[in-house]
């Protein structure tokens, strides 16, 4: 298995791989610029030159995630010309820093009288990033928290949307545990039904990384609260136990999202590699 957590870029990436591998991890996750803004950066290529080659010698997976004003349904022209054009630098960063691609949030319900629309929205803005983009990094739709029945919180949902874009090789897939048990997609019990009908809608073969979080509300209810994954959360150790089973899942990171003022990555890390490597 392999497991990481969320890093600070403020040494920049190849400090933030080297945090990484100081601190026993396998795999981590970054935001490439501003975590609070679309504006586009100009990064350091030599910096992450060296990240690439720093990962690819310790045999560290890396991810990128989208600034949180990113959104494949954008409410105007405006909006959507910078996220479009975020996308693509986050793309350009996460490429030459050898990662295999940026978490993008799946979008948000645009018009309750159309629920089409937001979906057609969400392919074109897809549609118009991936036709410009030809690099190796791809984008990593997430699923939602919302209540059942929100869009984004279904695998079909998932991966239709992928299908129906032009370029689908290059949209893979990120799982969050919180937000499937938020959403009542996985209710702790029911992690074989959720691997059936992922395997024949072949979501499994996109899944690129998993966000290992715990929940602080039971499921279903829509909020997205993460706690550590052995604390004070709904998701027991038990029902995480399916998922580290999986045989899917055997190779791609695991990446904490959790409260580190509750307990530190690094502590958790050790005990996640304790219990299950």
């Amino acid at each position: 298995m392999k497991f990481g957590c969320h890093l600070s870029i403020r040494n920049g990436y190849l400090g933030a791989a080297r945090q990484a591998l100081s601190m026993k991890m396998d795999a981590f996750q970054y935001f490439p610029k501003n975590p609070r803004s679309l504006k586009t950066k100009l990064f350091n290529r030599e910096d992450a030159a060296l990240c690439k080659h720093f990962c690819k010698a310790h045999g560290l997976s890396s991810i990128g995630h989208s600034p949180y004003p990113t959104s494949l349904t954008p409410h105007d022209i405006v909006r959507r010309k910078q996220v479009i054009a975020s996308l693509l630098n986050d793309l350009a960063i996460t490429d030459a820093c050898g990662s295999i691609g940026i978490v993008v949030h799946f979008g948000k319900e645009t018009s309750r009288g159309n629920p089409l629309a937001s979906y057609q929205l969400m392919i074109d803005v897809l549609n118009e990033v991936l036709e410009e983009w030809d690099g190796n990094a791809k984008i990593l739709l997430e699923n939602r928290a919302g209540l059942p029945g929100t869009i984004g919180t279904t695998l079909e949902e998932l991966v239709q949307v992928r299908k129906l874009c032009d370029f689908p090789e290059k949209i893979g897939f990120c799982l969050d545990t919180c937000h499937a048990f938020a959403s009542g997609l996985w209710n702790g019990d029911n992690w074989g039904e959720v691997l059936k009908r992922g395997r024949e809608l072949a979501y499994f073969d996109e899944l690129q990384v998993v966000h290992l979080n715990n929940s602080k509300y039971s499921t279903r209810q829509g909020k997205d609260r993460h706690a550590p994954v052995f604390g004070p959360g709904f998701i027991t150790e038990g029902q995480f136990d399916a998922l580290m089973q999986t045989p899917e899942c055997k190779d791609i990171p695991f990446i904490l999202e959790t409260p580190k003022e509750i307990i530190p990555h690094e502590k958790e890390i050790a005990m996640l590699q304790k219990r299950w490597n």
